[in-house]
């Protein structure tokens, strides 16, 4: 194999990372990933190797991404937890782009967020703003990819609103529910990701999908498509975490956090650009009317099982 057509993505057997994969193999391109589930179901065969991220081990970082043409990198963690943390990923992170730079790599796509700040009180954008910093400083050719919300067979978010619809009485939203979201479907960010694997200049890319919906709206249109339409309440934010909390204690996972309840009310989901992506969200679900939010997606577990193949939905 040549080495200018080994392209690298972290997380392959995950979410994005599968989708970025996925269209790199139909287009002819040698792939590995990087990952932390060594274990898990490979769902390409032997097209994709895998191998561990070594972020305690810079030099075998560096030597597993020596003849990488491009890095795909989606690497992050939602939320802060015992085993993880966003500082943890910050720093691996960090590691990564120093290691990609030391290899050679000739051009990175990195996955981002929407309206990073390094003075955001919210450590998932000030973290994602430190890392785009620290990849315009690495010299690195580089597009930065900004979504806001993905969806996706693999879903969570959009999931597990489905979920609440067909298990509650009411579905409640945070305040007046009216800050707003722009879904990308997580393959048309994945397009997006191999086309700027291609190119050359350095970009910053807001990924944001067709539609633009309130929270509020959201829900209601939801539960419209799967036919479990649901008085839609504002509940108080502290007592949105709440529910959520005993929600996330019965299902063994963490439904909701503060920030991101905090992300969500300061419109950090939302920007004034044109769409990357052309899937409509409300399309896609129609096609999975009948099984959207049947089972719920437990974030949770897909980190502490690095075994199990992530459950479509």
């Amino acid at each position: 194999m040549k080495n200018d057509h080994i392209h690298a993505v972290t997380g392959a057997f995950g979410y994005s990372g599968k989708y970025i994969a996925h269209r790199l193999l139909g287009e002819g391109k040698s792939v590995i990933t990087l990952t932390n589930s060594l274990h898990r179901k490979n769902p390409f065969g032997d097209r994709v190797r895998a191998l561990p991220f070594h972020f305690d081990s810079p030099d075998k970082l560096v030597e597993s991404l020596r003849g990488v043409s491009v890095l795909y990198n989606t690497y992050w963690v939602r939320f802060n937890h015992g085993a993880f943390t966003h500082a943890d990923a910050v720093r691996n992170t960090e590691t990564l782009f120093r290691a990609a730079k030391a290899a050679g790599v000739r051009r990175l796509v990195h996955v981002s967020i929407t309206n990073p700040s390094e003075d955001s009180p919210l450590e998932y954008f000030s973290g994602k703003a430190r890392l785009e910093r620290a990849l315009v400083e690495s010299g690195l050719s580089h597009a930065i990819l900004r979504p806001a919300v993905l969806f996706g067979k693999e879903d969570i978010l959009v999931n597990n609103i489905a979920w609440a619809l067909r298990h509650l009485p009411v579905f409640g939203v945070f305040g007046d529910g009216q800050y707003r979201l722009q879904p990308i479907y997580v393959d048309d960010l994945a397009q997006l990701a191999v086309e700027q694997g291609q190119q050359t200049s350095n970009v910053t890319i807001n990924a944001i999908g067709p539609e633009t919906f309130t929270y509020r709206g959201l829900a209601e249109v939801i539960g419209q498509i799967i036919g479990k339409r649901r008085p839609i309440v504002s509940v108080p934010p502290s007592v949105g975490y709440a529910v959520g909390w005993v929600i996330g204690k019965l299902v063994g996972d963490v439904m909701i956090t503060r920030e991101e309840i905090r992300g969500l009310m300061c419109n950090l989901l939302c920007v004034d650009a044109p769409p990357a992506g052309n899937t409509k969200l409300t399309d896609w679900a129609k096609e999975r009317s009948v099984s959207l939010g049947l089972h719920y997606t437990n974030e949770l577990a897909r980190r502490q099982d690095r075994k199990a193949e992530y459950r479509s939905n």
